[in-house]
């Protein structure tokens, strides 16, 4: 397999030609994140990708991590990368200077953070860790609690975790078992097992630092006794000094189908000191600002592994020869043709690309939007942005991660039987992938939570925020007429995707039922729209950079940008047809699930 090639052009146009991250940046003070500094530092991130992570993703994945004793130890090599990725000052990139952090964007980390799970899944889940814990930390920790915590995980010298799920409830956190029990001196003893806990253990770090939920004694019950804990593997002092031991443990790690160098660990909390972070009883509103940034941060991983498959099966597709060319010779002086010569490989192919470049222009929009929320003193701009990002956060964890198990399975089916093969990286990218439609919430909860919380929730005005935008562009471009078609097709679904969501609301009116009997076919039809959105303007872009001619202030040459519409018009011809399958399965209703009685699911 080819060496992963952080996607550094495609990201550049995306955020200075296609959403204007150079006006955005400047607008909200970021005078260090120039387009030349921007560049600069992708430049330098992309050395690390491809040098450092990229050479021992293969590798990890043979060794795995090993426990012994409540020791985890990491692949050869992993903790080494780690400490050059703590030198290059990566850790500290977006937090606030006064925790010794350099206060560039949230939006440029993340970009970042795609190339680094594009290059080594399981690596990077050991970093992206400590950024939510820190998130929420800053959100929602008292004073005391960010002296004692955030600048040593600013550094990188401490890393954090969420520790949320138990073997009996899963994703129904209302279950939750764990205790927190008051010390009587503003300290609380931690008492439960925790599962699935990533980077809950390892040997990047001198301490790690967990944000845990946990019930009171005399919480209510359900979701609404929830309340969030900070519990150090090693307690710290006041100035943010590493102390003795707590009482956390690891009692051992997941044999996986994946992912396999990510330490997936069961940790054991047996009266450990711990200390309410915001008020009692309302963790879970806390822990959202974890969730909500590990939702995108999934998508990312998604994204990630779309663009990790099409560098793979586009290298072997133009070096494999197999067969000549049904409309005739195209390689004469060897025995046969490229593959990707060959139609269905280049329906492959072009599926990939299709997805990696839509999927990245939604989810940099996204992270524009996160941007807006933390950075904007414009109340009303932050209104909009974040209820646009509250119905797409869901979208862009499902969407980009379902289809991110067609575009691995496709790297596969590029290689043929060589794609079974570990030898080639094939197999292990969608193992290591299978995973990111899973944690987090799977891509059901994500379903529900768009239509039932987020749609339902807001009364539609969540959805119709978003229409709105996609349709004011669609108006602003009419007198584009080579893009009618396209603009006509978005607008028309636009149309549906409200009509849509107003049939299911009237039927779940009367059958509550309804609502999850299409919420995933619901989820994927608004991921196809949303790219198409993106890929209708992106086409609008490359279209204006040819007519001007002059591609000296450009990203790409007209080879790329010649290819930027290629390819949305096999999205629209190809892709966005899917949407009518979608709605078949939608307005076929709740019955066909549900009616059939239980004992009617039988073996044998």
């Amino acid at each position: 397999m080819q060496g992963y090639k952080a996607p550094q052009k495609d990201a550049l146009f995306v955020m200075n030609e296609l959403l204007g991250f150079d006006k955005h940046y400047a607008e909200h003070g970021f005078d260090d994140a120039s387009p030349d500094m921007v560049e600069a530092i992708f430049s330098e991130a992309a050395k690390f990708t491809e040098n450092v992570l990229a050479p021992i993703n293969a590798s990890g994945d043979e060794e795995g991590c090993v426990w012994k004793d409540g020791v985890v130890t990491t692949p050869a090599g992993f903790k080494e990368a780690y400490q050059q990725y703590v030198d290059g000052g990566w850790p500290s990139m977006t937090q606030p200077e006064e925790f010794g952090g350099q206060a560039l964007p949230y939006s440029l980390g993340s970009i970042i953070a795609e190339w680094f799970s594009g290059a080594n899944h399981s690596w990077a889940m050991y970093p992206g860790l400590s950024h939510g814990c820190m998130e929420t930390l800053k959100a929602h920790g008292s004073e005391e609690q960010k002296k004692q915590y955030l600048t040593n995980l600013v550094s990188g010298k401490w890393t954090g975790t969420m520790c949320l799920t138990e073997s009996h409830c899963g994703s129904d956190l209302g279950m939750l078992k764990t205790k927190a029990v008051p010390n009587g001196d503003g300290s609380y003893s931690i008492t439960g097992t925790k599962i699935f806990i990533s980077a809950g253990e390892h040997d990047f770090s001198e301490n790690i630092v967990h944000i845990v939920i946990a019930r009171l004694p005399d919480a209510p019950s359900g979701t609404k006794g929830i309340s969030l804990f900070v519990v150090p593997k090693f307690n710290a002092g006041p100035n943010g000094e590493k102390l003795e031991r707590n009482a956390v443990a690891c009692g051992s790690i997941e044999h996986k189908m994946g992912i396999k160098a990510s330490a997936t660990c069961v940790i054991n909390f047996d009266g450990a000191k711990g200390y309410l972070i915001g008020t009692e009883n309302r963790g879970l509103n806390c822990m959202f600002t974890f969730m909500n940034m590990a939702r995108i941060g999934t998508g990312l991983e998604g994204l990630a592994a779309t663009e990790a498959a099409f560098q793979g099966a586009l290298s072997y597709a133009k070096d494999r020869l197999q067969f000549r060319s049904v409309s005739g010779v195209k390689n004469p002086s060897g025995p046969a043709d490229p593959i990707i010569h060959h139609p269905d490989v280049r329906r492959m192919l072009l599926t990939q690309k299709a997805l990696r470049e839509g999927e990245r222009a939604m989810a940099l929009y996204c992270m524009k939007l996160v941007d807006v929320g933390l950075y904007s003193d414009d109340e009303k701009a932050k209104q909009v942005g974040e209820g646009k990002l509250a119905l797409l956060t869901p979208i862009l964890k499902a969407f980009l991660t379902e289809t991110a198990q067609e575009t691995t399975s496709y790297g596969m089916q590029v290689y043929g039987g060589h794609g079974f093969i570990k030898e080639w990286g094939m197999e292990q990218l969608a193992r290591d992938t299978r995973i990111c439609t899973m944690y987090e919430g799977t891509t059901g909860i994500q379903a529900i939570d768009l239509l039932a919380r987020k749609v339902a929730g807001s009364n539609g005005e969540l959805l119709k925020l978003f229409i709105q935008e996609i349709k004011e562009y669609c108006l602003s471009i009419r007198d584009k007429s080579q893009f009618n078609a396209w603009s006509n097709s978005i607008n028309k679904h636009c149309d549906e995707w409200a009509q849509i969501t107003g049939d299911i609301l009237q039927r779940a009116a009367k059958n509550p039922e309804e609502l999850g009997a299409a919420s995933v076919d619901y989820l994927m039809y608004s991921g196809y729209v949303t790219v198409g959105y993106f890929w209708l303007k992106m086409a609008v872009t490359a279209q204006e950079k040819i007519d001007a001619g002059d591609y000296s202030n450009s990203v790409g040459d007209e080879t790329f940008y010649q290819a930027k519409l290629h390819t949305a018009k096999f999205y629209f011809d190809r892709l966005l047809t899917r949407t009518r399958s979608l709605v078949s399965s939608m307005d076929s209703g709740a019955d066909n699930l549900m009616s059939m009685d239980q004992e009617m699911f039988y073996l044998g």
